[in-house]
């Protein structure tokens, strides 16, 4: 008897946190088929104080967030940079990030720089050029992307594989 059961989209959020440019890119995952919803970049004017900008960031994330209708979200890990007062920093944008979804209702999920680019890639050392290009082989709708766009789109389809490997019990 054939399954009849229907396989319901997820819409999913990825996000690339950053203070002076945060990508975002949403992408319907239905099985095993990806698809571009949209994309692109947050960008607070460098004039303003570090706690405007901030707001300016969270709530870009929450207009993204009641435009696009996200079932749930992914945000890269910040990694540790030489200068530890840009590393806080880039975590105060990532809280940005976390927070917006989170007080949509939306599970928010973290992957490391490394897994998303072995996702996307296959290794973990990829440049951006390297992610960019695959991005647009995953999703050729997406168009042209910018840098930080291309970086949370990888991060949606990260999310996108390790949700499917999960619901295989692929993945603790």
């Amino acid at each position: 008897m054939p399954n009849t059961a229907t396989i319901r989209p997820v819409r999913i959020l990825g996000l690339d946190p950053g203070l002076r440019r945060t990508g975002w890119g949403v992408i319907v995952v239905s099985g095993a088929r990806l698809s571009h919803v949209a994309h692109g970049v947050i960008t607070p004017k460098e004039t303003l104080p570090f706690a405007d900008r901030l707001l300016h960031l969270f709530e870009e994330i929450a207009q993204v967030i009641a435009a696009h209708a996200p079932d749930e979200a992914a945000v890269e890990e910040t990694f540790v940079n030489s200068n530890p007062t840009s590393t806080l920093k880039l975590g105060h944008a990532r809280a940005c990030c976390l927070i917006a979804p989170a007080q949509a209702g939306l599970t928010v999920a973290e992957y490391s720089n490394a897994v998303v680019k072995k996702c996307v890639v296959g290794t973990g050392a990829a440049d951006k050029d390297q992610v960019g290009f695959m991005i647009r082989r995953l999703l050729p709708t997406a168009g042209p992307t910018t840098a930080d766009a291309a970086d949370a789109l990888a991060v949606a389809i990260t999310h996108a594989n390790n949700r499917k490997a999960k619901a295989l019990g692929q993945v603790a």
